[in-house]
């Protein structure tokens, strides 16, 4: 029987809507199907579907052939990822039949899908005024707008992606080169799914869950997915200055500076919720704002609100108004009277339209907060976090949003103190290493919980050989930053190295080594006659770009516009390349989270992740060619044995025991998530990195000066050293 190790499709989106027991199961009948009529048809699908748990129950077989006949000619072949794509349309039409609208979600919560295709008119005309207010005189977009939220304008012009790609720019500035969106009035199939990946890996990096949302989804215009996404990057840019660092002024929300810590672990829009009861309490409104649907159905509160914030505007007929309807309408003419921008109707009020109401409240914020800092003292000189720390803590934060957990990570350091969410991204990247039943979900009250927490946290990441020498799960609860990056760092490169572990075969138990990666990297450079070289992943030749360019053009000739390179030689030159890099590796397909200034300050473990996130994307292509040869176990090209030592796996599995393998027909697995390598953040001190309780923040302490009771963390060794009783109780 062969050896286990997974089976990949090449749409991500696709990937991450079943386990590994599911594809599994639903390949090897695939392929014995395949086997037996020497290709697979549309027609050849209803008499294997129908015996299927999952549908045999909803549907009879003509039922099943009518639902995917709707998807072209019986005589139709189709691939695997076909077949996947058939599944999920059936899966979908039988919630339908199941299900009713209490299954549809907020789009503004973690997640851009729901089963039922169902959307809000009101939030597409939102949605479409704040997209004409931004973009109106944006070059290329201009010619497009402004888009009437009466039709289906808005899902069409989506369809190429250049709106998206252009609406994330404007929701966190800088994300997407310019240069790199295919902007034509008629791309072709390669250019148009080229800003789509480009899109996503960019929604993800700002901040945006896309584990439900694909490539296709975008190039179908579907419209629940795309007012899912769109409504996703409007509210990253209302709420974007909800924070201490960059509106210092919230501190005034506090009552002493003992909570200023409560107050950074709020998610923005508890935040907001906060700011507004603030103001309510000050305006004498004797209720509290616990949300932004029921509470503000009748108005009073924004009536409250606006009378505080700009009392010059101020009416009393909004609070005699007895018309909630009346009043919702005298709230608006309030609101543009102070320049606020109209995000809803006086209907949308009344009938509490959440994400309607949460764009208002935060539109309102932006124009006039009604906070000072009098007698207090600002937030931002009591920061202490240095640029590079604060880089660290966003990577980490977008890399552990990306992998789709349950939880949604807000302030990366105040967040992960319980250790639930350590344990979250734990299981996700080594299944079965969590025991959940020695873990506390949030809320916890009892302190032993989180320390209890976060001792499985460090138990297991020393079952992992992360190098954890005598550190203890209260140093996590404590907050220790460098601690908590250095610990975060290995486990990304963890997740790094087993991914593209889990593509190479006859690895017989082999580790993936940093070395592998540098090896890989030069040799397909040099495979394609360019004369680039990278020393060692902190070269520092490699801060003008040229390499990473090579790079890219040689896993994919068509993606890099050398007449948009420059000769990196002054920094404007850096910047301009680092920053067409990171877009063209996104636009590629590459899930990465670094910053221009990795690259041009060659940021040894951002330059890492970013090689290896381009070579796991490489050998994917090798891998899904291989499947689709007829050879049994193709390797891939010279240059990629070997430089790798090996070739790459097909993925090929044993069919009958893929039949015993898959449970009662699927129904009860959670669809995994498609964990694409993303950039890392470098820890404080790249030489030596380690983290002690005994020191303060800002005083790293030399590896080899600790002392035995010194917690040490040191991330960047290839294979971590081995720890003195590692299965004994962690001490405290």
């Amino acid at each position: 029987m062969s050896t286990f190790v997974g089976v990949l499709v090449s749409d991500q989106w696709l990937q991450s809507q079943f386990t590994q027991v599911e594809l599994r199961g639903l390949k090897s009948k695939f392929i014995s199907l395949k086997n037996r009529n020497g290709k697979v048809t549309i027609g050849d699908l209803p008499p294997l579907m129908v015996k299927l748990k999952a549908f045999g129950e909803m549907f009879k077989e003509a039922e099943i052939g009518e639902i995917l006949a709707e998807s072209g000619s019986v005589d139709n072949e189709i691939d695997f990822e076909g077949f996947l794509r058939m599944y999920l349309n059936l899966q979908s039409q039988a919630a339908a039949k199941l299900g009713g609208p209490k299954n549809s979600s907020s789009f503004l919560k973690a997640t851009t899908t729901t089963h039922l295709h169902t959307i809000s008119e009101s939030e597409k005309a939102s949605y479409v005024a704040h997209i004409n207010s931004y973009l109106r005189d944006d070059p290329f977009l201009k010619q497009f707008l402004p888009i009437d939220p009466a039709t289906n304008a808005l899902f069409d012009l989506a369809k190429d992606g250049v709106l998206l790609c252009k609406l994330i720019n404007v929701a966190v500035p800088g994300t997407i080169d310019d240069r790199a969106i295919n902007t034509k009035r008629v791309l072709n199939p390669w250019e148009r799914n080229e800003n789509h990946t480009l899109c996503l890996n960019s929604a993800k990096a700002i901040g945006c869950t896309v584990v439900n949302i694909g490539e296709q989804d975008l190039v179908d215009g579907r419209p629940h997915l795309l007012l899912g996404l769109i409504s996703q990057i409007i509210k990253i840019q209302l709420l974007a200055d909800l924070n201490l660092r960059k509106t210092p002024q919230l501190v005034e929300l506090v009552e002493d500076n003992n909570d200023v810590e409560d107050l950074m672990g709020l998610a923005p829009e508890k935040l907001l919720l906060k700011w507004m009861n603030f103001h309510l309490k000050k305006a004498g409104y004797n209720k509290s704002v616990s949300n932004f649907s029921s509470d503000l159905k009748d108005g009073e509160a924004y009536a409250y609100l606006l009378n505080v914030l700009a009392p010059e505007h101020c009416s009393p007929a909004t609070l005699d108004a007895k018309d909630p309807a009346e009043r919702a309408n005298l709230v608006l003419e309030h609101a543009e009277r102070m320049d606020c921008k109209r995000y809803l109707t006086p209907k949308d009020i009344v009938e509490g339209s959440t994400n309607l109401n949460l764009a208002f409240v935060a539109q309102i914020f932006h124009q006039r907060n009604g906070l000072s800092t009098d007698n207090k003292i600002s937030f931002a000189e009591m920061m202490t976090d240095d640029e590079q720390m604060s880089r660290d803590e966003r990577c980490f934060r977008l890399w552990i949003n990306s992998l789709g957990i349950a939880t949604y990570v807000n302030n990366l350091f105040e967040d992960v103190r319980n250790g639930w969410i350590l344990l979250e991204v734990l299981d996700k990247i080594s299944s079965g290493s969590v025991n959940w039943k020695q873990a506390t979900k949030p809320p916890i009250k009892m302190p032993f919980r989180k320390v209890e927490n976060c001792n499985q946290v460090i138990k297991i990441g020393k079952q992992l050989k992360f190098s954890l020498v005598n550190v203890a799960g209260n140093d996590v609860v404590q907050g220790n930053k460098k601690l908590i990056l250095a610990f975060l760092w290995q486990l990304m490169r963890f997740n790094m190295l087993q991914l593209l572990k889990n593509l190479r075969s006859h690895s017989q138990g082999k580790e993936f080594t940093d070395a592998d990666i540098l090896n890989w990297a030069n040799k397909k450079v040099k495979s394609r006659g360019r004369t680039s070289y990278m020393e060692s992943f902190r070269d520092k030749s490699l801060s003008n770009g040229i390499f990473f360019l090579d790079l890219l053009s040689a896993v994919e000739p068509r993606v890099v516009n050398w007449n948009l390179v420059t000769k990196g030689e002054s920094d404007e030159e850096k910047k301009l390349n680092a920053t067409y890099i990171i877009s063209v590796a996104r636009k590629l397909g590459c899930s990465i989270f670094l910053l221009p200034e990795d690259i041009i300050q060659v940021n040894q473990k951002m330059i890492l992740t970013l090689t290896a996130s381009i070579m796991y994307w490489s050998l994917q292509q090798s891998v899904e060619d291989s499947d689709s040869s007829p050879s049994p176990a193709p390797s891939v090209n010279s240059e990629d044995e070997s430089s790798l030592g090996g070739e790459v796996s097909n993925l090929t599995i044993d069919d009958a025991a893929s039949d015993t393998t898959v449970s009662s027909q699927f129904e009860n697995e959670d669809p995994i998530v498609a964990c694409n390598i993303s950039a890392a953040s470098n820890v404080a001190n790249e030489d030596t990195p380690v983290a002690s309780n005994n020191t303060t923040e800002d005083t790293p302490v030399a590896s080899g000066n600790t002392t035995e009771d010194t917690p040490v963390v040191t991330p960047d060794a290839g294979v971590p050293p081995p720890i003195e009783n590692e299965d004994s109780p962690v001490k405290e």
